[in-house]
């Protein structure tokens, strides 16, 4: 009998200058060259999927796997994080149903942006690209993500299996 789990992430990241802004492994302009602060490449929004997934499959978390003390971390292709995510998921007899995810961004605006994340997670968990979805919202200038001082990403993952 298969049943059904499911999982949720999340991550904030500080921008500053100086820092690449990627986000579903997308490199994306922001209007005042900021990106975000971080160990690997700060991709809050593959990040929050990589918790969602760990976390429906019940193997802890992306701190637990790839710490952001270890050095073989450092400036690390969030991507290719995901990639590994997957196929511990994979291993564990899991497979993955769905990912729904939204990215809390002032600026810049992601509008036609959101497929390609879309696109390069899907690609990255070797799932159809109907299978995730990836939305945005401001923070109506309130918090850490209206002042513009931060990005953050949440996510939701939906595994079947034993």
């Amino acid at each position: 009998m298969s049943t059904m789990r499911s999982g949720i992430g999340w991550d904030s990241h500080r921008l500053e200058a100086g820092r690449p802004l990627i986000l579903g492994g997308v490199r994306i302009e922001h209007p005042d060259g900021l990106g975000l602060a971080g160990h690997s490449d700060a991709d809050v929004l593959t990040h929050a999927v990589i918790d969602a997934l760990l976390g429906a499959a019940g193997l802890d978390d992306i701190g637990t796997h790839f710490p952001d003390t270890d050095e073989r971390w450092r400036g690390a292709d969030s991507i290719a994080l995901l990639q590994a995510s997957a196929a511990l998921v994979r291993g564990a007899g899991l497979e993955l149903v769905n990912i729904d995810a939204t990215v809390l961004i002032e600026l810049p605006k992601l509008g036609a942006r959101k497929h390609e994340m879309r696109d390069r997670i899907a690609a990255a968990c070797g799932i159809a690209h109907t299978q995730v979805n990836i939305k945005a919202t401001t923070g109506e200038g309130m918090g850490f993500v209206g002042r513009g001082e931060g990005i953050a990403a949440l996510a939701v993952a939906m595994l079947s299996g034993a």
